[in-house]
């Protein structure tokens, strides 16, 4: 394993980055790195929404009717409707705090998802008509969401954002976060634009092109497609980005975290359901499709499905695999459910009973046991003495709010100090 040279501990923080093994002292409230991300998945976000209201109230209970999530973590990171989700917590409304609270985002979802996937009448008619272009004209979303977001850029956010995207000119991801947009100008993008780019899901909204320029006049143009046929379940991209800047000259500044040691990431990750364990389909029948079938079947496009499906459960094994080898289990919480079935398992059923039946579930999924990955089988099992993910939340809310007070005091003391700045993530409260 590669050897990290020991720093000089700051006067207030008296931390020390050691050289060594991934399992090392204890960790300490202050030093932890705090990671949310939300899977996309259309109109299903209204199920991380329930359990993000769910979060945050919880939060509230700890420090006050104004505490907002985007207080709490180092790193918010969405895909697709993760990412919508993402920019509406971490936007800066005119009061400079988040332009929406977390109870707020399943509003948003009743108010506009029925016009961002207008119900055809005819399945018969809207199924022809999305072999020839987007099932969806994306002109409402795109306007609500340049309307919401205004000039706001990726580098104004309240907290880190991780929102991935895909350039099918380059064929490749393109990942947006506010680590590049601070010190790349061509990654600064709006906000709105890499919303509507990574919701721009193949066959059901168009891709989406921009530009960005930086202060010397050189452009970049971006050819953006939804970021869920990469990373669908963001966890992975997220850490990775927070590791390079580790790596990078200036992590002295923002983790106070050896390289090497994920040991001190709390990482809360919720999914947006999946269909049945029981299967859609079988071999039998899709080996008899065509093109036309693998678009457009039981009012889904399964060719898109599969893989965006296959990407969240295949971070899932990936990230609880790291976590047990680094026996901190406990530090990864992985809220997902794989019993969707008929509408509720689409992503654009944007029907009054549908987005109500989606709540239903956010609020089961909340009484469900926590539940871990099973390396051998790749699937999630309950964990024994574990108890609801809603009494693992409320867990989770306490360790939240002991690690921000512990930064809030240990800035305070810096202050008193006549220290210039503290080792501890840099958070913008």
């Amino acid at each position: 394993m590669a050897s990290y040279s020991s720093r000089r501990p700051c006067s207030v923080c008296r931390t020390k980055a050691m050289a060594g093994s991934v399992v090392g002292e204890p960790v300490v409230p202050g030093q932890r790195v705090t990671v949310l991300t939300i899977d996309g998945g259309g109109i299903r976000g209204l199920i991380p929404g329930t359990i993000l209201a769910f979060l945050e109230a919880r939060l509230q209970e700890q420090d006050g009717p104004e505490a907002r999530l985007a207080d709490y973590f180092d790193c918010i990171a969405g895909t697709s409707t993760g990412g919508l989700i993402t920019s509406m917590i971490t936007t800066p409304g005119e009061d400079k705090r988040p332009l929406f609270a977390a109870r707020d985002i399943n509003r948003f979802y009743f108010d506009n998802c029925p016009r961002i996937f207008p119900q055809s009448r005819s399945s018969l008619a809207a199924a022809m008509l999305a072999l020839r272009k987007p099932r969806y004209s994306g002109k409402y979303l795109r306007s609500t969401i340049r309307s919401m977001l205004g000039e706001t850029r990726v580098s104004d956010t309240l907290t880190n954002v991780v929102i991935p995207t895909f350039d099918i000119k380059l064929l490749q991801p393109i990942i947006f976060s506010t680590y590049d947009a601070r010190s790349t100008p061509l990654k600064n993008a709006l906000l709105s634009d890499v919303c509507i780019s990574t919701s721009a899901a193949p066959t059901y909204l168009p891709a989406h092109y921009f530009k960005t320029q930086d202060a010397g006049g050189k452009a970049r143009e971006y050819n953006l497609i939804d970021g869920g046929v990469a990373a669908n379940n963001p966890t992975m991209v997220a850490m990775t980005q927070i590791i390079k800047k580790m790596l990078g000259k200036d992590k002295e500044e923002l983790f106070p975290v050896r390289p090497a040691d994920c040991r001190k990431f709390l990482v809360l990750s919720i999914g947006t359901g999946s269909a049945s364990d029981e299967g859609l389909f079988t071999a039998r029948q899709c080996s008899r499709w065509g093109v036309v079938r693998w678009l457009r079947n039981k009012g889904m496009a399964p060719i898109i499905d599969i893989f965006m499906a296959a990407s969240s459960d295949l971070v899932d094994i990936h990230a609880g695999v790291l976590f047990q080898s680094l026996h901190s289990d406990r530090d990864y919480l992985r809220i997902q459910d794989s019993s969707l079935r008929g509408a509720a398992a689409t992503v654009d059923a944007a029907t009054p009973e549908n987005m109500r039946t989606l709540v239903g579930i956010g609020e089961r999924m909340l009484a469900q046991r926590v539940s871990r990955v099973n390396v051998e089988t790749g699937r999630n099992e309950p964990v024994p003495g574990e108890g609801s993910n809603a009494d693992a939340l409320a867990g989770l809310a306490r360790q939240l709010s002991e690690e921000r007070r512990t930064r809030l005091a240990r800035r305070a003391a810096a202050g008193a100090a006549g220290g210039s700045r503290c080792c501890s993530p840099v958070k913008l409260y």
